[in-house]
């Protein structure tokens, strides 16, 4: 949000008036030293870092909200949201990396804000830093598993996130296919949306859509943010110094920022940013090894790919684009639905990485349900790794296992078992269940419906995904 407002003064400073406008308006801003006492920092790369963090601050929402957008029980005083924000050094490109909040994370040694309890090095989820520790937690949690030196921290409750939506007019939303969550009350049919700020907070918090859970989230949110950024720079917005000065006000009431970050460091930036546009800003989720690790004492994490999230935040530190130059004809091709990564392979709604599956040998074959579950893997799926015997009379048919929540993974599973019968279980959860049967001939590669997500790190740039 904090990046958007920066954006946003860009034709304000070009035209003389800017200065005018936002001088007085960091004053609102609640203050936070996130790199008090800190030692043993990475080593400062090239272009800006921000690490924005999205609170769950339900306590500021009215009664009436809390109800309307479901928004009941007590805040959990910890990051719903973690981005890391990277502002290249030329001021041309902005790049957005999604952290999960349930990633595991090496905590590094410190004192509990709460209890005041000197606390080792242990493992938890990304999220629990700030409760643990606030800011300066977060940030030394992120430093140590990026490598990348935050320059800037940002933090964002529920308030400031409706109340500037609404202050920009709100955000178009295009969707291809119904999105309902029940928890939340999002539920939009397929098509153009007008999304108010209550709306647009249902939309980003939104996590049983499907099997995609946190990672759907995350594209989610990238899309929504491209969004805003599409309104602020096309919207009038920037040209109306009335319309401008209320929008950012609203927002900076009620977020908390780094000392060093005020109106002189958002003029340089913005006079630096002139013609940025949705197409200059790309976005990313951090690479996932396993999205269901288990820790004890803990529950499911989600793992990183060690391998390419190091060479992720290695191209930040260089200072390099993420998203591909330019989308070549074969990813034109299989964009368009008309072609497919090899024969044979099955286009399906829900990303195969993204579906938890435990696999179970309903026959007698010794060694099928490794097989199977090695197969799935092989095509992108996330096995459990650890198939076990089924119980019951042998299947003659494969059976795939489904919550009514995740119907759309199911079928999508259901696509790599040609033939496999499809069951509702109330109840059963965010893993599906597959078990063999004699039926079993092999598995179908099958992959997602390109969303324009293109190069090593599967980035896309802002203008592939606001509305046409």
């Amino acid at each position: 949000m904090r990046m958007a407002t920066a954006l946003s003064v860009v034709v304000l400073a070009a035209g003389g008036i800017g200065h005018a406008v936002v001088t007085g308006l960091d004053t609102g801003i609640t203050r936070v030293d996130p790199f008090k006492d800190m030692k043993n920092r990475p080593q400062a790369g090239h272009g800006m870092n921000v690490l924005v963090v999205g609170t769950d601050g339900r306590d500021r929402i009215t009664p009436e909200e809390k109800q309307k957008y479901r928004l009941g029980g007590a805040p959990c005083h910890c990051t719903d949201t973690v981005m890391l924000v990277h502002i290249s050094e030329d001021r041309d490109r902005a790049s957005i990396v999604s952290l999960p909040r349930d990633s595991y994370a090496e905590m590094p040694e410190h004192t509990d804000l709460t209890s005041g309890k000197k606390h080792h090095s242990h493992p938890v989820k990304l999220n629990a830093a700030y409760a643990e520790g606030g800011p300066g937690l977060t940030v030394r949690t992120v430093e140590s598993m990026t490598g990348v030196k935050i320059d800037h921290y940002l933090e964002v409750d529920f308030t400031s996130f409706m109340r500037t939506v609404d202050a920009i007019g709100g955000v178009q939303i295009c969707t291809t296919k119904a999105v309902k969550d029940p928890y939340t009350g999002l539920d939009l049919p397929a098509g153009t949306h007008e999304l108010d700020g209550g709306q647009s907070l249902q939309y980003v918090r939104s996590r049983h859509i499907d099997g995609a859970a946190d990672i759907g989230r995350m594209q989610r949110q990238q899309k929504f943010l491209a969004a805003l950024i599409d309104r602020a720079t096309s919207g009038g917005v920037l040209l109306n110094p009335v319309r401008f000065r209320e929008m950012a006000t609203t927002m900076l009431s009620s977020v908390r920022a780094d000392e060093d970050f005020g109106t002189d460091q958002m003029l340089a930036l913005a006079k630096a940013m002139r013609g940025f546009t949705p197409a200059s800003s790309e976005f990313v989720s951090v690479p996932i090894g396993d999205m269901s690790f288990p820790v004890k004492g803990i529950g499911s994490t989600v793992k990183w790919d060690a391998a390419k999230a190091q060479k992720l935040f290695q191209a930040l530190r260089e200072d390099r684009p993420l998203a591909a130059s330019a989308p070549s004809a074969q990813t034109q091709k299989a964009s368009s639905g008309k072609g497919s990564d090899a024969p044979g392979t099955v286009v399906v709604d829900v990303a195969p990485r993204t579906i938890r599956v435990q696999v179970y040998n309903g026959t007698r074959t010794d060694g099928l349900g490794r097989k199977v579950d090695d197969a799935l893997r092989g095509t992108g799926f996330d096995t459990t790794r650890t198939p076990m015997t089924g119980t019951g009379q042998d299947r003659a048919r494969t059976l795939v296992e489904y919550d009514p929540r995740w119907d759309r993974s199911a079928k999508s599973l259901a696509a790599a078992l040609p033939g496999a019968e499809l069951r509702a279980v109330a109840g059963r959860g965010g893993t599906l269940r597959v078990t063999v049967g004699a039926d079993y001939r092999g598995v179908t590669g099958v992959r997602a419906e390109d969303s324009g997500r293109a190069g090593p790190f599967e980035a896309v740039t802002g203008d592939q995904v606001v509305c046409p």
